[in-house]
């Protein structure tokens, strides 16, 4: 199912990320090597927000503790057993559509 969560002009752009709502759910939005990434917005380790950090070496840092997470895998890097939850981005016109990817491996 595709839920709204906003415009174009709301995407973040190269090398930054942004929250989004989703029905309730914090959403972090980053442009990370020219493609549009979306997954939920705390970080694994301890919670921090995702769309606070700052995007380096093609990873999303949090800003808490550092922890790196790959915007394609939504892996950390310090521990890659455990993953973020990530989501398709589809645009439609102007309006950005978010819909749950299938779980990745």
């Amino acid at each position: 199912m595709k839920v709204r969560i906003g415009s174009t002009s709301e995407l973040p752009i190269e090398g930054h990320a942004r929250e989004f709502d989703c029905a309730g759910r914090p959403i972090c939005v980053a442009r990370v090597n020219g493609a549009l990434s979306a997954m939920d917005n705390v970080c694994p380790h301890r919670g921090g927000p995702l769309s606070d950090g700052v995007v380096l070496d093609g990873k999303i840092v949090c800003p808490w503790h550092g922890w790196q997470i790959d915007p394609v895998t939504g892996k950390p890097v310090q521990q890659p057993a455990t993953r973020v939850e990530l989501y398709q981005l589809t645009i439609e016109g102007d309006d950005v559509f978010l819909e749950r990817r299938p779980s990745v491996q």
